[in-house]
């Protein structure tokens, strides 16, 4: 495969990160705004998740709250693992349908996969190179309650669902540490941009 990813738990500073790199000529495919693509009430996922979630997770229009649904999953493990039974397998189909579409249309680009999931769905194998973002705990909780609006607990649920971040880490070919200002991440990405470049032109 020629596409690389980039991932991170959840306020991580990954989709900062993503920006940067795409400033400097990347490709993005953002898994996540292809997991609002699988909620939307056109597509098969969607019937598959009120049936077994109920229509209390509806908003007023019909679609599906994603911060309703959130609250719900997030706050028990098994509810999560089914959410994500019937949504990962559909967002992967998909990213890696673009992958390949952007692959064969332009081979000497740097695609990267944005996905907060990559070792979480068991797709780390299917990137050239995985690359992680991440930050201090408290930083993360402290991002998460300031974009959500969700309390302190809620953001400390949301990040214990995910795989622990030291083990991301240790999964991670790259490693762009977000804890810091600004000017420190967008120096890690301008300095890792052209190894990925190289990568590409290696292949």
């Amino acid at each position: 495969m020629a596409y690389f990813g980039l991932t991170g738990s959840v306020a991580s500073g990954k989709s900062t990160a993503a920006r940067m790199f795409e400033g400097l000529g990347a490709r993005i495919i953002d898994a996540d705004l292809i997991g609002h693509e699988v909620l939307g009430s056109s597509l098969s996922a969607y019937q598959e998740i009120v049936h077994r979630f109920g229509d209390d997770i509806l908003d007023s229009s019909g679609e599906i709250d994603r911060k309703q649904l959130g609250a719900l999953v997030f706050s028990d493990p098994k509810k999560l693992k089914e959410l994500n039974a019937i949504v990962h397998p559909k967002i992967i189909e998909r990213v890696e349908q673009l992958a390949e579409e952007l692959t064969a249309a332009h081979p000497q680009d740097v695609i990267l996969v944005d996905a907060a999931l990559i070792f979480e769905a068991g797709i780390g194998a299917n990137f050239r190179k995985v690359i992680v973002a991440w930050c201090r705990t408290e930083q993360q909780i402290e991002r998460l309650m300031a974009k959500t609006g969700i309390s302190r607990e809620a953001a400390e649920q949301r990040i214990a669902s995910q795989m622990p971040a030291e083990e991301k880490r240790r999964r991670a070919d790259f490693l762009i540490d977000c804890s810091g200002s600004i000017e420190s991440t967008r120096a890690q990405v301008e300095s890792l941009y052209p190894t990925l470049q190289r990568l590409i032109v290696g292949q």
